[in-house]
C-alpha cells in the first residue's frame, strides 16, 4: 500500500536502529500509524529534521503494509504550535493519551480534527483544564466510549444539577450513596460537560477527578506519565459566570 499527500502530526519519535526513527504518528485518514524514518539521522539526509517533532502540521507518504510501514515523504503543512510551560505539557498530554489509547490504523477524521482544535485552543490561551476535559470527553466518544452526562444510568432518570452522583465506568451515574463505589460528581458538573459549558471551579475539580479515572480504566488501572507533570495545571480556570 502506498499512501500520499496525508495530513498528520508526530505524536511520539524514538531512535530506531542506528540511523533511523520510529515515528508514532495520528493521521486524518488512516488514524495512528508507525513509520520508520530510515536514514534520518545520518549527518546527510534530505529529510528535513526539524519536521521530524511534535506540534507541527504535515503533510506525510508511506508505503508498506502491516503494523510499520516506511515513511517516503515529509512536508509542512503549516506553522507549527509554538507552545512553552504548561501549554507545552497539556499538549504532550493530549500526545500520549491519543497514543496510548487509540489502535493503530483505526481512521477517526473527527478525531483528529478535534485534536488540531485543541491544540489550536491552547495555543489562544483558553482555560488548560476546560480544554483538556473537553478533548478527553470526544476522544472516549469517538472510540466507542461515550460518557453519559444527562441521565442515570441505570433507569434514565434526568440529571438533577444539585444533586450527588456516583459515577462508575461501564454504569454510569447513579445517585450518590456512603456505600457506593466510583467517582463523586455533581450533577451540574455532568450537564456542563454534556452542553459545553465551563462548570465552576469545583465542578472542574471533580471533572478531573472522573476523567483520570475513567481514562485509567481503559488503560486496566494504569497511568499516564504526563498526569505527574501537569500536577500544577489542575485548577486554576475561571468560574462559570460569563463563559459560554
Amino acid at each position: 500500500m502506498r499512501v500520499e499527500q496525508q495530513p498528520a502530526f508526530i505524536l511520539h519519535a524514538r531512535a530506531y536502529r542506528e540511523t533511523s526513527l520510529l515515528l508514532e504518528c495520528l493521521t486524518r485518514d488512516h488514524g495512528r500509524v508507525g513509520l520508520v524514518a530510515r536514514g534520518v539521522r545520518r549527518e546527510r539526509t534530505r529529510t528535513p529534521r526539524a519536521l521530524l517533532q511534535p506540534l507541527t502540521p504535515l503533510q506525510l507518504g508511506w508505503s508498506g503494509r502491516g503494523e510499520l510501514a516506511t515513511l517516503t515523504q515529509i512536508d509542512a503543512a503549516g506553522s507549527g504550535f509554538d507552545l512553552h510551560g504548561e501549554a507545552l505539557l497539556c499538549a504532550l498530554y493530549l500526545n500520549e493519551l491519543v497514543l496510548r489509547l487509540t489502535p493503530r490504523q483505526d481512521a477517526h477524521p473527527a478525531l483528529f480534527a478535534d485534536y488540531m482544535e485543541t491544540l489550536a485552543r491552547i495555543a489562544r490561551g483558553e482555560p488548560q483544564a476546560w480544554t483538556l476535559r473537553r478533548f478527553e470527553r470526544d476522544l472516549l466518544a469517538h472510540l466507542g466510549y461515550a460518557l453519559v452526562l444527562d441521565a442515570e444510568g441505570d433507569d434514565g432518570a434526568p440529571i438533577v444539577p444539585d444533586q450527588d452522583y456516583c459515577y462508575r465506568h461501564e454504569h454510569g451515574p447513579a445517585p450518590w450513596r456512603d456505600t457506593r463505589d466510583g467517582i463523586r460528581v455533581r450533577g451540574s458538573a455532568l450537564l456542563a460537560l454534556k452542553q459545553d459549558k465551563i462548570p465552576a471551579r469545583a465542578d472542574l475539580a471533580a471533572l478531573r477527578r472522573l476523567m483520570r479515572a475513567l481514562i485509567a480504566a481503559h488503560l486496566d488501572g494504569g497511568e499516564l506519565r504526563a498526569w505527574r507533570m501537569l500536577g500544577a495545571v489542575a485548577v486554576r480556570d475561571q468560574d462559570a459566570s460569563g463563559e459560554s
